[in-house]
């Protein structure tokens, strides 16, 4: 089992930079694909982006490539999502998800666990 913290949100301009951060708990973080998702007010949650267990992968909704960069440090049990060039339309709550074993794909459903969630607001 695994625990997952977010954190690193906050109000930017747009235009401007931020990086979430996901610390997990438990021994076994190697073996999670670690995924990020969003969820604005009034719409469903999204996937943003993800990367399998091994690493070796890498998944990036069309709306954020280019501007954002997952990544993980398996020896601080910690993912990032690096945020560039933030839009208005990036506000939302963003959330990392695990999945143990996992392709670190778009699909929600296969995620076991959750974070509690950190908001971005980018104002224009």
């Amino acid at each position: 089992q695994v625990q997952l913290v977010e954190s690193g949100g906050g109000l930017v301009q747009a235009g401007g930079s931020l990086r979430l951060s996901c610390s997990a708990s438990g021994r076994t973080f190697s073996t999670y694909a670690m995924g990020w998702f969003r969820q604005a007010p009034g719409k469903g949650r999204e996937f943003v982006a993800g990367f399998s267990y091994t690493g070796g992968n890498t998944y990036y909704a069309d709306s954020v490539k280019g501007r954002f960069t997952i990544s993980r440090d398996n020896a601080v049990k910690t993912a990032y999502l690096q945020m560039n060039s933030l839009q208005a339309e990036d506000t939302a709550v963003y959330y990392c998800a695990a999945d143990r074993f996992g392709p670190g794909t778009n699909n929600e459903y296969a995620y076991d666990y959750w974070g509690q969630g950190t908001q971005v607001t980018v104002s224009s």
